[in-house]
């Protein structure tokens, strides 16, 4: 996955969001090989969620986990150890595929995040994000329960023309 490649085409077979978790696995094996453990998560739900969006006072892109992942994520997650972090990126027909990597250098860990959403979704997100100069990962189960939240000061590199 590039940084905001054509996919128009996603190849015999594929969707846009199988050749994301496709892409995540292999990036998640290649990290693995470099020495550090791996964590995939594939959000059943990835809702780019303005300001005035919702009941908290939050914003950013909240993906919503099944309760096994929710569990293997907490489990990963030592408050303030993802201090690093990296996006990968394609869009198709309206649609961007994201997969954002939570880097923990200290105890080389990372977790990969893969979602989905339609870019028409997250125009009040991006302007949000341009006036505050960023935007956040939220991750939470099904019955709203958030994991935890990460700051990005590099916000353009979660939307396609951002």
């Amino acid at each position: 996955m590039e940084s905001d490649p054509p996919a128009d085409d996603p190849g015999p077979g594929k969707t846009g969001w199988q050749l994301t978790l496709a892409d995540m696995e292999s990036m998640a094996r290649e990290r693995a090989e470099q020495g550090w453990e791996t964590l995939t998560v594939a959000a059943g739900d990835t809702a780019p969620e303005p300001p005035a969006a919702g009941e908290r006072d939050r914003f950013g892109f909240v993906y919503v986990v099944g309760d096994d992942d929710g569990a293997a994520f907490a489990a990963w997650d030592d408050d303030g150890a993802f201090t690093e972090y990296d996006v990968y990126r394609a869009s198709a027909g309206g649609d961007v595929f994201l997969v954002t990597e939570l880097r923990d250098p200290a105890a080389e860990r990372s977790v990969f995040i893969a979602g989905q959403y339609t870019a028409a979704d997250a125009r009040d997100l991006l302007a949000a994000a341009r006036e505050r100069d960023a935007v956040y990962t939220h991750v939470q189960t099904l019955d709203g329960t958030v994991l935890a939240s990460f700051e990005h000061d590099e916000y353009p590199r979660f939307f396609p023309g951002g």
